[in-house]
Order: C-alpha cells, then sequence, then structure tokens
C-alpha cells in the first residue's frame, strides 16, 4: 500500500499552509485539537470548517464522534458523515462502546478510525470490525515508560499476519526518525501535527544548497 501522510490538526490556517503542498492525503482531528485550535466542538462548526480542508483536494478528513452513550455516540456519528459523504471517517475511541458504534456506523458503510490505541491486541477489536483505520499514540505509549516503536510495530505484525486491510494510522509521533524507522518495517501511515511536518522538510544542507542555486541563476 502507498504511503498516506494525514496532518493532524484542526486549525483552518494550518490546513491553509500545509495542503496545498500536496504531501497530504487527508487531514485528521478530534475535540481537543479543536480546542487548542480556539474552534468549538459542534456540529455546526465543523460543518463551516470542514469545506475548507476539503477545498484543497484532501481525500479524507477524520473527525471524532463524541457522546456520553452510544446512541448519542452513534447520531453524532451519523452526522459528521453525512457532512462529506465519501469523504469522512468517523474516529471512535477502542472501547467497549466505541465498538458498538462502530459496528452500527459500519453497516452504514461509514468508514472506521479507531483511535487512542496504546496496546497491541487492541489491533485486533479494529480487524474485527473492519474498521479502516486504528491509530495507535506512539509518543503517549512512550510517555509511559514503555518502547512505543516495538510496540507499533507488534500491531503492524498481528494485522499483517491476520491479513488485515486495517491501516495502522500511527500518531503522536514527534521526531522525523521515528517515521522512517517505522516506515523501514513496513508502516505506511502516518498522521503528523504541523510543526512535524516542517522538521520534516526542513534539512539546513539542502536550503543552503537551494539558496546557493538561486545565487548561480542569477550569476
Amino acid at each position: 500500500m502507498a504511503l498516506r501522510l494525514f496532518l493532524d490538526s484542526a486549525d483552518p490556517l494550518a490546513w491553509q499552509q500545509w495542503l496545498p503542498s500536496g504531501l497530504f492525503h487527508g487531514v485528521t482531528t478530534n475535540p481537543t485539537l479543536l480546542r487548542r485550535a480556539a474552534q468549538p466542538c459542534s456540529l455546526e462548526r465543523l460543518a463551516q470548517i470542514a469545506p475548507l480542508a476539503l477545498a484543497h483536494g484532501i481525500q479524507e478528513l477524520h473527525l471524532q464522534a463524541w457522546g456520553t452513550t452510544a446512541a448519542d455516540m452513534l447520531q453524532c456519528g451519523l452526522a459528521l458523515a453525512a457532512l462529506a459523504p465519501g469523504h469522512i471517517a468517523v474516529k471512535l475511541p477502542v472501547t467497549q462502546q466505541g465498538a458498538a458504534v462502530a459496528r452500527d456506523l459500519g453497516r452504514a458503510g461509514i468508514p472506521i478510525t479507531f483511535t487512542a490505541c496504546y496496546e497491541p491486541h487492541q489491533v485486533l477489536i479494529a480487524a474485527a470490525l473492519g474498521a479502516a483505520y486504528i491509530a495507535p499514540y506512539l509518543g503517549r505509549i512512550n510517555d509511559q515508560g514503555r518502547d512505543g516503536t516495538a510496540a507499533v510495530i507488534a500491531m503492524h505484525r498481528s494485522l499483517s499476519g491476520l491479513g488485515s486491510s486495517v491501516r495502522l494510522l500511527v500518531a503522536s509521533l514527534r521526531q522525523p526518525g521515528e517515521l522512517t524507522r517505522l516506515a523501514a518495517e513496513g508502516l505506511n501511515t502516518f498522521t503528523i501535527s504541523p510543526e512535524l511536518a516542517t522538521a520534516l522538510v526542513r534539512c539546513d544542507a539542502t536550503e543552503a544548497a537551494s539558496a546557493q542555486f538561486e545565487r548561480d541563476a542569477q550569476s
């Protein structure tokens, strides 16, 4: 499967900066990212800003459903998917409630992204329910004093062993080297912050060579 990069941001200014680059297959958001971007977590606001992301030509916009009960979360997920049919993946926590909602959304043909994955065995839930993605939090696993990279590789091997079509959407990445190490193990789907995107494209030697090319072009 081809490489897919997602921009992990709910900030329309970050979308405007990065999405025209063509690097990103899509955008991932959640209520926490909405709060950090000073965006209300409401269906009304998401209906207003979703077209701003899609206007840049991305293929997928991942929006997280919320609700204290399964029924509430299901209704939220259905409403989110209706904002742009064919382009929205509904994000759900990989919990018992999230699994129940995923079953019903899946029956409606809505792509599911399970999120907040910390344990290798949780990918089996995504495989059993036919989710499109599951997002392990590599950096936060490291914060627990564990080896996040090893955990993510174990998840990848489990899905590969099952022949599952679920994509590991690796999240909570903090350094470019984490992407390259995982890519060498066969992982190909990552969601990255605008800050990590900047680090990914920045290389002092490349910038110096580019500047020299421009000087030589003008000489």
